[in-house]
């Protein structure tokens, strides 16, 4: 169960997930609160070689705007960006996206460790995290990161995921702020959302 915390404001939501994890995202997004006032950045491990249809997947399920993330392209508050297909994905310090085809890491093309320790080293505190079902162990040192960095760090719970692998390897590492089933974390969201609108009042 996830316990009850204080909320911190964020800027940039990271999610990294393999094996079963789309299927989570199918549940998650269309309960998202809208509009968002972050970013939501999404690596998932896929094949290479496949045609995407992320926007198409999301388009009449969600009014925020889910879109492939394309190299240069800046990024924009309350819009959701899935890592492509084959490239690491970084952020460069402008708010530029930056696809790289480096050597894969931890067998993974995107990685998820990649992303998340970039972010972290950009955001700091104002970022959260969510590792999700998957088969490898990708995505827990990268979290591990995150909260060393003061981020906010939420793993999936082992029984809720579909493969638990990866929200394993990283709960051996460190204890997260949250761990959540699905509907936990849609709750969890929807607060950063509500906590940052608080503060402008």
């Amino acid at each position: 169960m996830a316990e009850s915390k204080i909320i911190k404001p964020i800027e940039l939501l990271a999610i990294g997930g393999s094996a079963g994890s789309f299927k989570i995202l199918l549940d998650i997004i269309p309960k998202l609160k809208t509009p968002i006032n972050f970013i939501i950045l999404i690596v998932i491990h896929r094949k290479s070689g496949v045609s995407s249809n992320i926007s198409d997947v999301f388009k009449n399920k969600t009014k925020i705007k889910v879109l492939e993330c394309e190299d240069k392209e800046p990024m924009v508050v309350g819009n959701i960006y899935f890592a492509p297909a084959d490239y690491h994905l970084l952020i460069e310090k402008d708010g530029l996206f930056s696809l790289d085809y480096s050597e894969k890491v931890n067998y993974s093309r995107p990685s998820i460790d990649v992303t998340f320790v970039n972010a972290a080293d950009l955001y700091g505190n104002k970022l959260a995290a969510l590792l999700l079902s998957g088969a490898n162990s990708d995505g827990a040192e990268g979290l591990f990161y995150i909260h060393q960095k003061n981020g906010t760090t939420i793993v999936q719970s082992p029984d809720s995921s579909e493969i638990d692998t990866m929200p394993k390897e990283a709960l051996k590492l460190f204890e997260p702020d949250y761990i959540a089933n699905v509907a936990e974390i849609i709750t969890i969201i929807n607060n950063f959302n509500l906590e940052k609108n608080s503060t402008h009042f």
